[in-house]
């Protein structure tokens, strides 16, 4: 398809009105205005850990690079800092909501249960309740300072622009909601697919430590001689660090939510029957999301080499087609006006600007457009709560968030 350049507007705009002084409210307003129509659902898939340049022009994602020529192209697209778990928070709730780093929830009815060897209670996070005031994240971070989200240290390194994030933001007093509480409130629906969810306790999800069948509820004695693999990672799974879905009072807003891809009520077989969620939130583990260094027993996904490296990046590749060429051929796919959504969380860690990916393709227009303007997951929050009518929450509400009209087939 012919691939249409959109010009960069308002990239002199550097987070004025994010920066702002003080902890203003962040509350809920009207609803975002897009003028490409309502969404009935989307398919947001949640890759990792990669700058944009480590994809676009890379052999081995051959079908990534493929699919970024047939869907739409943000190629000014940054993450909101490092590490994971804020990012995901950000893009689901407008905010980082204070969380500093990768640190596991607590749990309502037990705090952080651990019986796994080496991992990782130690910080564990107050599940969000209750309003507060997020982390600053400034654009770029200096040299010995911790300031993308409180959590990265810029080492002796010159600073790249942008290392951070492409807009500062302030630290600001956040809702305690999401786009899951929003969907609940407008009767529609979500689901957060996790590859290879514990299994270990029918109902208990977003738990760490996990193979798909061991976690950190087991009992310690499963994990001699050694650990098992962290193949799914709750920091990858945003939702159950809100309080009402862990506690879940309201079966539409709780861990029954919360699916592995597998199974009769996974993934696959809801694509296969077409009962997919309004809002579907899938994340491979981390062998196929190129993590890729996966702690724990004997090492799989090692990225120690540049060999390694890019066999994670196949993988992955592989992983995304493998999804994509699932949800077209289901039946969702092709009832209502719906999307695909490929982005990653943020970039590598180097001390580059962390720019990444962002695709959407929409089953209702035409796509293999170029969109140069200057966006981040707040933009995409903001844009997928105008394709579903819902109002802005946080720092979706940014002057500077701005509604993807062209990447979601609009003008």
């Amino acid at each position: 398809m012919r691939r249409t350049l959109i010009a960069v507007t308002g990239a002199a705009v550097l987070g004025a009105a994010a920066l702002g002084t003080g902890a203003a409210p962040a509350v809920e307003v009207q609803a975002p205005k897009g003028n490409f129509g309502t969404l009935d659902h989307v398919f947001l898939i949640m890759m990792e850990n990669q700058t944009s340049t480590d994809i676009i022009g890379n052999p081995n994602a051959p079908f990534i690079n493929e699919y970024a020529s047939i869907a739409n192209h943000a190629t000014n697209y940054y993450a909101v800092g490092h590490p994971s778990a804020p990012n995901y928070l950000e893009i689901v709730g407008g905010s980082n909501f204070g969380l500093t780093g990768d640190y596991w929830p607590n749990w309502v009815d037990g705090g952080c249960i651990d019986n796994a060897p080496s991992s990782g209670c130690g910080g564990a996070f107050t599940p969000i309740q209750s309003p507060g005031t997020d982390n600053a994240v400034v654009s770029t971070a200096t040299p010995g300072s911790s300031q993308c989200n409180g959590q990265i240290t810029v080492d002796g390194n010159p600073p790249a622009l942008y290392n951070c994030t492409y807009y500062g933001y302030a630290a600001t007093t956040f809702t305690p909601q999401m786009i899951a509480d929003q969907l609940v409130a407008k009767h529609k629906t979500w689901t957060s697919y996790q590859e290879n969810l514990p299994a270990v306790i029918p109902g208990v999800a977003g738990i760490n430590y996990s193979d798909g069948e061991l976690s950190n509820l087991s009992p310690a004695a499963d994990f001699v001689p050694g650990p098992i693999q962290k193949l799914y990672a709750v920091k990858h799974n945003p939702f159950v660090y809100f309080y009402d879905v862990e506690a879940g009072i309201n079966p539409e807003l709780s861990l029954a939510r919360v699916k592995d891809f597998d199974g009769t009520t996974g993934l696959w077989a809801d694509l296969e029957t077409g009962n997919v969620s309004n809002l579907a939130f899938i994340v491979p583990n981390q062998c196929h999301d190129q993590h890729g260094y996966v702690s724990g027993g004997t090492p799989i996904c090692s990225t120690a080499t540049d060999a390694e490296e890019q066999l994670l990046l196949a993988q992955g590749d592989a992983e995304v087609a493998k999804l994509v060429n699932g949800i077209h051929a289901s039946k969702a796919w092709k009832e209502g006006r719906n999307v695909i959504v490929l982005v990653w969380d943020e970039n590598d860690y180097s001390n580059t600007a962390n720019r990444i990916v962002l695709l959407v393709e929409p089953n209702y227009a035409k796509s293999g457009k170029v969109d140069a303007n200057i966006y981040d997951h707040f933009s995409l929050l903001r844009s997928l709560q105008a394709g579903f009518g819902l109002p802005c929450l946080n720092h979706s509400c940014d002057n500077t968030s701005q509604v993807m009209n062209v990447m979601f087939g609009g003008h």
